[in-house]
């Protein structure tokens, strides 16, 4: 392979964290913020976002691309938390009543989900996606009117005045960052939430491990080929759907995280952009919709956050206006998922597009070497003959 080709192929490989890296380095400047604080809000903001990241992979592996139907466990994820402040429980037992609450929620909705993206193989992307505004109609409904009016809310200060349904933003002082401050480590004037991050590798290491079960092994290979594992005696649309449960499960818990760290519940549009910034941060670390590794969750997360941290200030040193920062944000956003979505096409078309030309070289190979060998037995023939 000739070196242009080698760079053609490393950057159309590697474009989104290319482009990434330039984009955050040239923002750092202009923003004017220390190197001290940005690595202070990468820390912090690897431990509120990556295990919602992580809870992308499973989906990855089992060849149903990116999960956008997380949204429906972070959904259940705030569900637990609005009983959780309703009934006053505090501290860290106050997360784990709302992952004990949400558990149930998202099992049943991940299952739903699984049904939904078996009917939609192939498409599993953008069911995931519209399946999530569905599930956020029915959500809307139970916390606008279900709560205080058909489930009774014990807490008045959290229902709205008309005597149903919860405020637009609920104050989880009571559980605020109370994973984080377990234990704070700090190294070098950095602030290190261990508990959270331990909880973050102690996935990492579950990870590792299912991959190498019977059922993790099964599902890298109904995400190979499904016909294949069909024939091999795998229940593939069994496991697809333990893989969305799985990772609606994670990401249930990953929105838990999310928010005691943030200290606070916009109740009704919390989860929007959960999947969006989910999916936007595993493609800038170097993933694709069939190859993920738990190395792109912590490289995006980075990278990602990285550029939220400085593009506000340098559009408004640059520009004069902050929401311009706030723009480019979601600007990059979406377009790092239509280039990674792109590039994932063009790769695709290029190898069958490879294969299908190998293949009919073969075959051109195959018939020459015929033809040479039916004139040699010809003219031998020919010549006992004569």
């Amino acid at each position: 392979m000739s070196a242009q080709k080698k760079f053609v192929k490393f950057f159309s490989q590697y474009a989104v964290v290319i482009i990434f890296v330039m984009i955050t380095v040239a923002a750092i400047p202009p923003s004017g913020l220390s190197i001290k604080y940005i690595l202070q809000e990468i820390i912090t903001r690897l431990g509120r976002n990556s295990f919602l990241v992580l809870a992308l992979l499973l989906p990855i592996y089992a060849g149903m691309g990116l999960n956008f139907g997380m949204t429906l466990g972070a959904m259940a994820g705030q569900v637990g938390l609005i009983f959780a402040v309703n009934f006053g429980i505090s501290n860290w037992h106050g997360l784990l009543f709302a992952l004990l609450v949400g558990l149930p929620i998202s099992v049943f909705l991940g299952w739903i989900c699984g049904l939904v993206m078996n009917r939609a193989k192939g498409r599993e992307m953008v069911t995931g996606y519209i399946l999530a505004f569905f599930i956020n109609g029915i959500y809307q409904f139970f916390v606008m009117y279900m709560l205080g009016s058909v489930i009774p809310m014990g807490n008045r200060a959290i229902v709205l005045s008309r005597g149903y349904g919860i405020r637009n933003t609920l104050n989880l002082e009571s559980v605020r960052q109370s994973l984080d401050n377990i234990l704070v480590l700090r190294v070098g004037g950095y602030a290190v939430p261990v508990v959270t991050f331990i909880i973050i590798a102690l996935l990492c290491i579950f990870i590792v491990w299912f991959k190498k079960t019977k059922l993790g092994q099964d599902m890298r290979a109904v995400g190979q080929d499904m016909v294949v594992a069909e024939a091999a005696g795998i229940p593939v649309e069994k496991t697809r759907i333990i893989a969305i449960i799985i990772s609606t499960v994670l990401a249930c818990a990953g929105q838990i995280i999310f928010l005691q760290n943030m200290g606070n519940l916009a109740t009704y549009n919390a989860h929007d952009q959960t999947g969006f910034f989910a999916v936007a941060a595993i493609l800038v670390g170097g993933a694709s919709v069939t190859h993920a590794s738990i190395a792109n969750v912590f490289i995006g997360v980075t990278l990602l956050h990285s550029m939220f941290v400085v593009s506000p200030l340098a559009g408004q040193k640059l520009f004069g206006s902050a929401m311009i920062g706030e723009y480019f944000r979601q600007f990059i956003g979406y377009g790092v998922i239509a280039l990674s979505l792109v590039l994932y096409a063009w790769r695709t078309r290029k190898a069958a597009a490879d294969a299908r030309l190998g293949l009919r070289g073969g075959t051109n190979g195959s018939t020459k070497v015929s033809a040479v060998k039916n004139g040699a037995n010809g003219a031998a023939g020919n010549g006992g003959q004569a």
